[in-house]
């Protein structure tokens, strides 16, 4: 097997290259944003063909140290789209945040090559296209998502789609979760940031905070597994150990357990169908808390509330809810706007911009760059 990372610096794509080394995968490219001192580090260890850094003064400075080693560097996303569909390569794990992780997934679909995607963005903002373009070109798209790949390990117990009732996604609830919207209303920046059970990015611990990334989630569910969203349901789970679970036609239903460790889903989506042996310690059953389950608040977390919104309208919506959400939430970790703006600013993206239907490329891309433009404008 040989995978290529697009985001090798961020949570996933450094836990990506963990697992890579645990099980001697080869690793035929690697991409960031502006990290040239780990991208430095990585390319040393693992020697791919290829890095791709999307600033372009990155890539000069990492060229530069990168002399005495035979690896191609590229900037831009031209360098993501070369990194994506590089020959040779099996998988292409898609662990970069936002929009950007768009185009080079869709050019590594068109070439065949099995998707491991952790990207939510796209398939969020252009899940109808992507789909699609998987159908016609035969490639394999395998979910990184915790939750996500909870999902797809269930639903390898049924025969038929059709015998799914429901689907039931796992939510921690969030540092916030029981407060009231006075005492939310008040959460700094510091508040947000301190996730309960996982160690992720800035940006996807906030969306966890408010609740939008499991809206997002929703979303990517309804795409991937090609269901209404009547049939796609939040639960909060504050333990993080069911990780998701499948309700069938006849009343049974299915969960996966395990750690909150996201190299499980890594290595899932890398290997399957078969499973790569774990060194990490398992699930211990008897020394884990209670499990408890309960309700998600879309009015103390109206984000929740706008990306099922998003969700039924369909269309551009998705795109607009992500680009003004990923704006806003720069906005809130720069501490230039409080908590509760985040919600605000999306539903005013929502509001304002015309939703188109069955979009092309340039549709989602331009409903994109309004939302973003909106957000910027009234914060």
């Amino acid at each position: 097997m040989t995978i290529c990372v697009l985001g090798s610096t961020g949570s996933i794509g450094t836990q990506t290259l963990e697992v890579a080394r645990e099980m001697g995968i080869s690793i035929a490219a690697i991409t960031a944003n502006a990290s040239v001192d780990l991208v430095e580090q990585q390319a040393r260890e693992f020697r791919p063909q290829l890095v791709a850094m999307m600033d372009e003064t990155a890539a000069t400075t990492l060229q530069e140290r990168l002399y005495d080693l035979d690896i191609t560097v590229l900037c831009g996303m031209e360098g993501l789209i070369a990194a994506a569909t590089l020959d040779g390569v099996d998988t292409v794990v898609t662990a970069v945040v936002g929009m950007v992780g768009l185009r080079p997934t869709l050019a590594a679909i068109e070439r065949g090559k099995r998707i491991a995607l952790a990207n939510k963005e796209t398939l969020v903002c252009a899940g109808d296209l992507v789909m699609s373009a998987a159908r016609d070109c035969g490639a394999e798209i395998i979910p990184v998502d915790s939750e996500h790949s909870a999902i797809f390990q269930c639903l390898q117990g049924t025969a038929h789609p059709s015998e799914v009732k429901r689907l039931l996604l796992t939510c921690s609830g969030g540092p916030f979760y029981g407060l009231d919207t006075k005492t939310v209303a008040m959460k700094t920046k510091a508040d947000a940031l301190r996730h309960p059970n996982w160690t992720m990015g800035a940006k996807i611990t906030i969306d966890s905070a408010t609740l939008m990334n499991k809206g997002l989630e929703v979303m990517e569910a309804m795409h991937l597994y090609n269901l209404p969203l009547e049939q796609v349901d939040v639960v909060v789970h504050r333990q993080s150990i069911v990780h998701s679970l499948v309700e069938f036609q006849d009343g049974a239903m299915l969960a996966q357990l395990g750690t909150p460790d996201m190299k499980l889903p890594i290595r899932y989506a890398m290997t399957y169908p078969n499973r790569g042996v774990s060194i990490a310690e398992p699930l211990d059953l008897l020394s884990c808390p209670p499990l408890t389950f309960g309700e998600a608040d879309s009015v103390v977390f109206p984000c929740l509330a706008l990306a099922f919104r998003a969700a039924k309208t369909g269309g551009t919506a998705g795109a607009i809810l992500n680009a003004a959400n990923e704006e806003a939430v720069g906005l809130f970790l720069a501490e230039k706007i409080g908590f509760y703006d985040i919600s605000r600013l999306v539903a005013l993206a929502l509001d304002t911009i015309a939703v188109v239907q069955q979009p092309t490329l340039e549709e989602i891309l331009q409903a994109d760059g309004q939302a973003r433009d909106l957000v910027l404008q009234q914060h």
